[in-house]
C-alpha cells in the first residue's frame, strides 16, 4: 500500500508518495527512499518534506523520519544545509569508458614505484576498490551519537584529565568481556592497552623489542606496506615469512629471529588462513625459543562461510600479543585499536605508549565502551557481516558472468578479495592502468609485496564503496578486465 505525504502548511511543503510496503519503520522508510531514489522517481535535487511535515503525513514519530534522513545523508543518497533542507544528492556520474583524449601515464594517475607506498588517501578517483576499508557511509552514526551522549553524561570528571596510558578502564572491561566472548581472547583489563591504530601498536611493540635486544622481527611476506618501514623506523630489520595456501611458513622461522607478525585468522591481502599444523608449530616455536607472536585479528569478526576460529592468542597468552582495531568494524578515522599484551611486557609497552601520546582520547573510548556494553556493536557487526556476505558473493557472480576465467581465491571473509587475471589478459600493470582511465582505483597483489608463482591478481575491496556507487564499481572493474556488462 502507498502512504501519500500530503502538502501542510509551513516550510518543506512537498508532495511525495512513499510506498512503505507495511514496514512502517525507521528500516522500512530508509529503504522505500533509496529505491524511489535508485529508480529514478526523485531525481537529484529534488526537495523532500520537512521531518515533521513527513512525520505527520505518513503517521510516524518525527525521530524515526529525522534519524532515516541522517542515515540517507551519511550515505550519500541525501543532502542536507542548514537553513536548505533535505535534497536528494547529485548520483555520481560515470566515468567515460572510452576517453577522448591519450591518458597520462599510470604514474601520474597512482604512482606505483614498486616501493609498497602506495595507500588510499592519495587516491583521487570517482570509484574506489581498495582493501583494507570499510563502507564509511554505514558508520552508525545515529547510534554512536546516543552512545556519545550517554557516555559523556556518565564520564567521571578525572575522564578528561591525564589518565592511564594504558586506556580508559572503561574501555578495557568492556573491550576484555567482548574479546572473550567473540575471540576467544584469555586477558583481562589490566593486560589491554589502547593504541591509535595498529600501526601504533606495532611501533610500540617495536621499539620494546629493541630495547631488549632484539635486531630482527619477521613478518609475511606480503602485507601491510606501512609495517616494514615502522619496525626499521625503530631499529629493526623486517625477515619476509614467504606465505602459501597454508598461511605464513612458520616452519622457516630462525631460532634468532625474537617475534613474529602473523594474520593467522585471513592473511592480508592473499586471504587464506593459518593452517591448524602451523598454528600449533608457530606456538611451540614460541614455547620453546621464548619468541613472541603479534598476532593482527584485523577482520576476526568477518567470516561467513563458518563460524570463525578462535584468536591464536588463546592456545599461548603468555607468548602472543593480540590485536584488533575499530578501523574494519567501525572506521578507520576513529583511531582505535588494542592489544592484549603478556605480563612479561606490559610495563615496557605502557612506557612506550606514554612516551608516544600519553593516551588515545578518552571520549572516544568511552563512547566505544558505552557502544559495545548496549549491545550496538554487535547489532552493527551483525548487520555488515550480512552487507559484506552479500558483497562478496556478488563480485564472485559478476566476475563468473562477465570475466570467466578470473579465480576469486582466498577463504570467505574480511573486506576484500584477491582476483586473479583470467587467462589472456593483459598485463597486470595495463588492467591498473584501463581501471584508473575508468575512474576506478584497484590495486594489484604486487603493491603489497612479493608473490613469486603466483598469478598476476588484483586485490578487490569489496568493503569501500557505498551502496550506490557498487554496482557501478563492478561494472568498471569487468571492463578494465577486457569484458563488458
Amino acid at each position: 500500500m502507498n502512504d501519500w505525504a500530503t502538502p501542510k502548511r509551513g516550510s518543506g511543503n512537498y508532495d511525495l508518495l512513499i510506498d512503505l510496503a507495511g514496514q512502517r519503520t525507521r528500516a522500512g522508510l530508509e529503504e522505500a527512499l533509496r529505491a524511489a531514489v535508485r529508480d529514478g522517481r526523485l531525481a537529484p535535487g529534488t526537495r523532500l518534506p520537512s521531518s515533521r511535515v513527513l512525520s505527520h503525513d505518513l503517521g510516524l514519530a518525527r525521530n524515526t523520519v529525522a534519524d532515516a534522513y541522517g542515515q540517507l545523508v551519511a550515505e550519500g543518497w541525501l543532502t542536507a544545509r542548514q537553513g536548505s533542507g533535505t535534497t536528494v544528492a547529485a548520483r555520481p556520474a560515470v566515468p567515460p569508458r572510452r576517453p577522448p583524449a591519450p591518458p597520462a601515464p599510470p604514474a601520474q594517475v597512482l604512482p606505483r614505484t614498486g616501493t609498497r607506498d602506495v595507500v588510499p588517501h592519495d587516491i583521487r578517483l570517482p570509484y574506489v576498490l581498495w582493501p583494507g576499508s570499510p563502507d564509511l557511509s554505514s558508520f552508525p552514526r545515529a547510534a554512536w551519537l546516543q552512545a556519545a551522549r550517554r557516555a559523556l553524561t556518565a564520564a567521571p570528571n578525572e575522564a578528561f584529565g591525564y589518565t592511564d596510558p594504558r586506556g580508559r578502564p572503561e574501555l578495557r572491561t568492556a573491550l576484555a568481556g567482548y574479546l572473550a566472548r567473540v575471540r576467544g581472547v584469555r586477558t583481562d583489563p589490566d593486560h589491554l592497552v589502547v593504541c591509535s591504530g595498529y600501526t601504533q601498536a606495532v611501533g610500540l611493540l617495536a621499539r620494546v623489542l629493541r630495547g631488549r635486544g632484539a635486531r630482527a622481527v619477521a613478518v609475511e611476506s606480503v602485507g601491510l606496506p606501512d609495517i616494514p618501514t615502522v619496525l626499521r623506523s625503530a631499529g629493526l630489520d623486517p625477515v619476509a615469512l614467504p606465505v602459501d595456501a597454508d598461511g605464513a611458513r612458520v616452519a622457516d622461522l630462525d631460532a634468532g629471529v625474537p617475534a613474529v607478525l602473523l594474520t593467522p585468522a585471513h592473511q592480508f591481502p592473499l586471504g587464506v588462513r593459518l593452517s591448524p599444523e602451523r598454528r600449533t608449530a608457530v606456538v611451540a616455536w614460541a614455547r620453546s625459543t621464548g619468541g613472541l607472536v603479534v598476532e593482527d585479528d584485523y577482520d576476526g569478526e568477518f567470516r561467513y562461510d563458518r563460524q570463525p576460529v578462535a584468536a591464536l592468542q588463546a592456545l599461548a597468552p603468555d607468548h602472543v600479543v593480540y590485536a584488533g582495531t575499530a578501523s574494519k568494524s567501525l572506521a578507520p578515522g576513529l583511531r582505535l585499536a588494542w592489544i592484549a599484551v603478556p605480563p612479561q611486557l606490559l610495563d615496557a609497552v605502557v612506557r612506550e605508549k606514554r612516551l608516544a601520546d600519553h593516551q588515545s582520547p578518552a571520549l572516544d573510548q568511552l563512547t566505544l565502551a558505552e557502544f559495545i556494553r548496549s549491545g550496538s556493536y554487535d547489532r552493527h557487526v551483525r548487520r555488515m557481516r550480512v552487507r559484506y556476505r552479500t558483497r562478496r558473493d556478488r563480485v564472485v557472480e559478476v566476475l563468473a558472468a562477465r570475466a570467466p576465467g578470473a579465480r576469486v581465491s582466498g577463504i570467505a571473509a574480511g573486506l576484500h578479495a584477491v582476483v586473479e587475471l583470467p587467462a589472456g589478459a593483459p598485463p597486470l600493470d595495463t588492467v591498473i592502468a584501463r581501471a584508473h582511465r575508468l575512474g576506478l582505483a584497484v590495486p594489484g597483489l604486487s603493491d603489497f609485496g612479493s608473490t613469486p608463482g603466483r598469478p598476476p591478481a588484483l586485490v578487490v575491496g569489496y568493503g569501500t564503496p557505498p551502496d550506490h556507487a557498487f554496482a557501478t564499481a563492478l561494472d568498471l572493474l569487468c571492463d578494465a578486465l577486457g569484458t563488458r556488462a
